[in-house]
């Protein structure tokens, strides 16, 4: 998505500022003897495209619990020193982009606490819509808070329901009371626990290592630990990893009629050699790009993807184009330098249109002389799209025509993307034909919703798909809901909702 990412992933940033960039990472593990914190290291390494603001992990050794939480990416947040301090074979970690709250230490995560029933840890991939309910009531009740953040709502409400219950049941009280997206590893004293929101908007899963198991936000992480892929966290599930790695207990605490899978998730945040769903990310990746030729498809002399949010979609396109015998070849017309990081200073306008350069060069072979498709996943502002188009026409290319494997984003989103405001998104106010024409590309076509749909092989009633069709399958002030959605009653006490 080259329209405001983070520089950190995989496509240039628009100008290097923030606009829809990556979520969250979570992992926890619990392992039969060997200390947790190098396999959760290695694991946040994996998750790093999810966020890139800082990195911390927590750990329990059956007796106290160590944490270290810092600002920054993960191998500078940790040194062997660091590492050889988190004792103990159950922790958990994180990875952040922030999405609410400040960007700063007192929002980083893993959050911890201590109270009578013991000590908690918790990491949060998502985000609340009614934090500032929950926070105000917990407020009332005495609680005092550090941060701004909804990660610590969570956890002081649950460790205010630990104080009356069971675990099982204080999680489900918990549950019960905070209404938005969330996946979350949790680690109460040495016991991790998995839970994801009841319309499953945030990806997890549960992996089996050789003398434990993994819960992580993406199956990369399970990969890079040499693990084995168990299944997804069902949406609205409990998973409570038994200390000393020997199995795992579930607990189906809530069911909805409907769940509400991001497909951006899909589309652009996961890395593409992760399984969400079921679903190995490359593969819908590809179908999309096929529905994209099937839907829009356009006879050029070369199709090149923008590096490398694109490549997966460029791939089938070019793919299906073949099939259907045009005269389409695949080409990496577009060279990514990796080396230029977001703290990149430009002072100037010139300066900042010239950032694209720095961080895409045309292959002038490639292009000069050729009618040319360029694929990415998505356009937000449309900055870094009319560079784009601009760059291959200074080159030399005859047309350039732009597809793109998403349908347009005409709002914002609630549920823990950094996504951009109304006024700023290029497609909340201008129809396909005025983006073509402030782009000056040749054409512009975007994929429809049916087909994301499809590729993701589930029902567009089970996706959340907010920011592109303006309607979102929870209840959010101001905004419309594509189904019936109830605000959860916040209890007075803790035991009030049983």
């Amino acid at each position: 998505m080259p329209d405001g990412r983070d520089a950190a992933h995989s496509g240039p940033t628009e100008n290097a500022l923030s606009g829809p960039t990556e979520k969250c990472g979570v992992v926890g593990v619990s392992l039969a003897e060997r200390d947790a914190a190098r396999p959760l290291y290695y694991s946040l390494y994996a998750l790093q495209h999810r966020g890139q603001e800082s990195a911390g992990i927590v750990t329990h050794d059956g007796f106290q619990q160590h944490s270290h939480v810092e600002m920054g990416l993960v191998g500078d947040a940790f040194d062997e020193a660091d590492i050889e301090g988190l004792r103990g074979s159950a922790g958990i970690g994180h990875v952040r982009y922030p999405t609410a709250g400040s960007v700063d230490k007192s929002c980083a995560q893993p959050f911890t606490v201590s109270f009578k029933s013991g000590a908690l840890g918790l990491s949060h991939n998502g985000n609340l819509v009614n934090a500032d309910d929950v926070r105000d009531r917990l407020a009332g009740m005495g609680h005092a808070f550090t941060s701004d953040g909804d990660t610590e709502v969570i956890a002081h409400d649950l460790a205010r329901n630990l104080l009356e219950s069971d675990l099982v049941r204080a999680v489900k009280r918990t549950m019960g009371r905070i209404h938005g997206s969330y996946s979350l590893t949790i680690m109460h004293d040495d016991t991790v626990l998995g839970v994801r929101d009841p319309e499953g908007n945030r990806p997890l899963c549960i992996g089996e290592l050789e003398d434990g198991y993994v819960l992580a936000s993406e199956s990369a992480a399970i990969d890079t630990l040499d693990g084995e892929l168990v299944r997804d966290v069902r949406p609205g599930e409990l998973v409570v990893l038994q200390p000393g790695g020997d199995g795992f207990d579930s607990y189906q605490l809530f069911e909805r009629e409907n769940t509400a899978h991001c497909f951006f998730e899909h589309v652009y945040f996961a890395r593409p050699d992760s399984v969400i769903d079921e679903n190995l990310v490359y593969e819908v990746r590809r179908e999309l790009g096929r529905s994209l030729w099937d839907e829009s498809g356009i006879d050029t002399d070369v199709v090149m993807p923008v590096p490398d949010s694109g490549r997966a979609f460029a791939s089938g396109y070019a793919e299906a184009a073949q099939e259907a015998e045009a005269g389409v070849e695949f080409a990496e017309g577009l060279m990514k330098n990796r080396y230029v990081g977001r703290t990149f200073i430009m002072p100037t306008q010139g300066e900042r249109e010239r950032a694209v350069r720095l961080k895409l060069n045309p292959i002038k072979s490639t292009v000069k002389g050729k009618t040319v498709t360029l694929i990415d996943d998505s356009i937000v502002r449309g900055t870094t799209s009319t560079q784009l188009v601009g760059l291959l026409k200074d080159c030399g290319a005859e047309e350039v025509h732009m597809r793109i494997g998403a349908p347009p984003i005409v709002a914002p989103c609630y549920m823990g993307i950094n996504m951009a405001t109304r006024e700023e998104l290029i497609a909340a106010d201008k129809s396909v034909e005025e983006i073509r024409d402030a782009i000056d590309a040749d054409s512009l076509a975007y994929l429809s919703t049916q087909a994301v749909a499809d590729a993701i092989g589930r029902s567009r009633a089970d996706l959340c798909m907010g920011c592109v069709t303006g309607e979102y399958p929870y209840d959010i002030d101001g905004e419309e809901t594509d189904r019936e959605v109830s605000r959860p009653e916040i209890a007075e006490t803790a035991g009030a909702d049983d």
